[in-house]
């Protein structure tokens, strides 16, 4: 009963710690010091900027510019506005997309002691997408670097330029921070970046970007951020993500650079209900206390960070980021393998094992892992969400049971598989083949989820026939993520410390109670209070993983860490009833929080269903339909057959996927004016003329030549 309060009580407190590190802090009043920064103070500029949708180029963007220029001069910043015509261009699914517009960005400075050092740029975006105001994105990233550049000026003067670049057109391709980079000289005199940018509306905001070479950049956050959220895993996990941002384009101009951003609330993100009323004051609280410490820091010092080579490094609690050069995670490798001996040899010697049992250990892991991938995989399907940001609104629209039905299912498999190592019980196979099974159930065939399945219930299969002891059973535990920390410093350094950390914790737990043969008080206080400390930090891992990514059976992953600290408390004496089902308890409420997650409509009035229904006139051939790409509701239903046309499945050529259309009337419009002429070098001349009053003009060209957009006119 000793080692299952522990188990309990280290799960428990490690939720409440987990939970008090990912709050935002209390926004300060507007009363608040002078130098310190004040949420309510930035939220006057977020309720302004925030009013209405303001896309680049629309007359609401254009008064937001007026305002943001009437409030850089009221804090001494001189700002101009940098107009520019900008042209970018990427690969999307193996095409060519060519966009391009007219960008405003505005520039201010405040004044340094010497001019001629390298200014620290404080960057976000004041366009929104259209349709959305854009409370968060970014007009709290804006609202953020007045109040920033507001409480620097108040310290006094700094050292160095603070610059101010407030770029224009970032939602239609990073258009105005491409501009600013490639061609403005004022970009010449910035030495260090902070971008502010969001992915939602609420949360702790997670530095997740940096330059390359970053181990002096990172240095610098280490020393002066206050509570910082940041870790070398998201900055890895970033990098290989197809996102881009204002940061993008600085990066490219070898401007180094930290990129701060909040992902809490993403149902909102891009969305109507992006408004200052839903904005979390203590975000945006949280995202000046972050960019303020770190960039006065650089705006008062006489040194800018240098490249170093790139860090490994995570925060732990409170300030303290714990980094370190990546060869050194050999050093914590090599720990976590000396205390691990230890405790193997110490255990042998109090109560001998057979090897054997280490090796159903190591199955026992995989098996958890393979199973826990499998499981959550199903959840996902089983919620009947699409795949797509809008597509899983449904799913955002109530987050927390989601997260909650996520974290259930896996954890408790994995506690499952710990307890059943006990029995060698072969049963517990048929959990991730049923899981693997059942996936196809949902949107039709899934071989990854069938693959999953078997994969865990062939592991299961073979590792569970018979019983094996905990010393044995932890020694293969930690020798299997040994070897896989291992393999992660070799190819992927920065996310190595994810496995090393949790290892070395787990070792110092197996070698001082002798790979847990130990039994009492002490013992199980020391495996609970090293179990709670390093699940608190794993658990801020997985929040934001699952966050960041709609891929919940990647959380087996940071599950995997867990299990290297829970094993020894979850794995029960022999037929221990109470014990071993904590796992199954623990999948059984999982799977009662998916069934409400799938079969209740979250839809209120502060979490709409999301509607759209486009019109599209050929003006080719004069006809017309309207078109929804979203799920159909009883109002898309109505305005699609407003004009007596019957809706059926189409496929339009921006579109890849089929939709619902119908046909509707013809409305009389004047058409785009589009000319290709061969010019006498050679080269073809396309120019496009928009009717009055478009926002946009998108183009599709085939060419049967290799072709490249070089220049772009206004």
């Amino acid at each position: 009963m000793g080692r299952l309060l522990a188990l309990l009580a280290a799960i428990v407190v490690a939720a409440a710690l987990a939970w008090a590190t990912e709050r935002p802090p209390e926004p300060q009043p507007a009363s608040a010091p002078p130098a310190e920064f004040s949420a309510e103070r930035a939220m006057t500029d977020v309720a302004e900027i925030a009013r209405e949708p303001h896309p680049m180029g629309s007359p609401a963007n254009l008064r937001v510019r007026d305002y943001l220029l009437g409030r850089m001069t009221a804090l001494g910043l001189q700002p101009q506005v940098r107009a520019d015509d900008a042209l970018a261009s990427r690969e999307v699914r193996g095409e060519t997309w060519a966009y391009g517009g007219r960008v405003e960005n505005l520039v201010g400075v405040l004044p340094g002691r010497d001019r001629t050092l390298p200014a620290v740029a404080l960057m976000a975006h004041y366009d929104s997408v259209p349709g959305s105001p854009g409370a968060a994105d970014d007009a709290a990233g804006v609202a953020a670097a007045l109040e920033i550049v507001r409480a620097i000026k108040a310290q006094g003067e700094p050292v160095r330029d603070v610059m101010v670049v407030i770029t224009d057109g970032e939602e239609s391709g990073l258009l105005g921070a491409n501009a600013f980079f490639a061609r403005d000289p004022l970009a010449r005199r910035i030495g260090l970046v902070l971008n502010m940018e969001s992915r939602g509306m609420a949360g702790r905001v997670q530095m997740f970007q940096t330059s390359s070479e970053n181990g002096e950049l990172i240095d610098l956050l280490r020393r002066t951020a206050d509570r910082p959220s940041s870790s070398s895993l998201s900055v890895f996990v970033y990098e290989i993500m197809p996102n881009d941002t204002d940061l993008t384009e600085s990066n490219r101009a070898g401007v180094p650079g930290l990129n701060y951003a909040f992902i809490g609330r993403q149902f909102d993100y891009h969305a109507a209900t992006a408004t200052p009323a839903n904005m979390d004051r203590g975000t945006l609280q949280d995202l000046g206390d972050q960019a303020l410490s770190t960039g006065r820091s650089a705006a008062f010092s006489p040194t800018l960070p240098a490249k170093a080579p790139n860090a490994v490094y995570s925060q732990i609690f409170g300030d303290v980021i714990l980094a370190y050069p990546a060869w050194a995670g050999w050093l914590v490798l090599a720990a976590a393998g000396g205390l691990l001996a230890l405790g193997v040899v110490r255990a042998r010697r109090m109560e001998a094992f057979p090897w054997l049992g280490a090796a159903r250990g190591a199955g026992g892991l995989l098996s958890a892992v393979l199973g826990a991938a499998a499981v959550l995989h199903f959840a996902r399907r089983a919620t009947g969400a699409e795949f797509g940001f809008i597509e899983q609104r449904v799913l955002l629209a109530q987050v927390s049971r989601w997260e909650a039905a996520v974290f259930l299912l896996g954890l408790g498999f994995v506690l499952w598989a710990a307890s059943d190592m006990s029995r060698g019980k072969r049963k517990i196979a048929l959990v991730p083949v049923a899981a693997g099974l059942g996936s196809s159930l949902f949107g039709g065939f899934d071989a990854v989820g069938l693959g999953l399945g078997l994969a865990a219930g062939v592991a299961c299969f073979l590792t569970f026939g018979r019983p094996a002891s905990r010393a044995g059973a932890w020694t293969g535990v930690l020798a299997l993520t040994f070897l896989a920390a291992v393999g992660a410093q070799i190819a992927a350094p920065a996310a190595a410390y994810s496995f090393a950390w949790p290892l070395l914790l787990a070792g110092l737990g197996a070698a001082a109670t002798a790979m847990a043969t130990r039994r009492g008080l002490a013992a199980n206080a020391l495996l609970a209070l090293l179990a709670a400390l390093g699940l608190a930090w794993i658990f801020g891992l997985a929040h934001l993983l699952f966050l960041g990514l709609d891929m919940p059976e990647l959380l087996g992953l940071p599950f995997w860490s867990a299990a290297v600290l829970l094993w020894p408390l979850a794995q029960p004496e022999e037929g221990a009833p109470p014990a071993r089902l904590v796992g199954p308890i623990a999948v059984a409420a999982g799977l009662a929080v998916l069934v409400w997650v799938s079969l209740d409509t979250p839809w209120t009035g502060r979490h709409p269903q999301a509607t759209q229904v486009l019109y599209h006139l050929d003006q080719d051939t004069g006809r017309a339909a309207r078109l929804s790409l979203l799920d159909r509701t009883p109002w898309t239903d109505r305005v699609l057959a407003a004009d007596g046309g019957a809706a059926a499945k189409r496929v339009h050529w921006l579109y890849r996927q089929p939709h619902d259309a119908a046909q509707a009337r013809p409305i009389a419009l004047p058409a785009a004016a589009v000319t290709l002429v061969l010019q006498a070098d050679g080269t073809l001349l396309l120019t496009a003329q928009p009717p009055s009053g478009a926002r946009t003009v998108t183009l599709r060209l085939n060419p049967n030549t290799r072709s490249a957009s070089s220049r772009w006119g206004r």
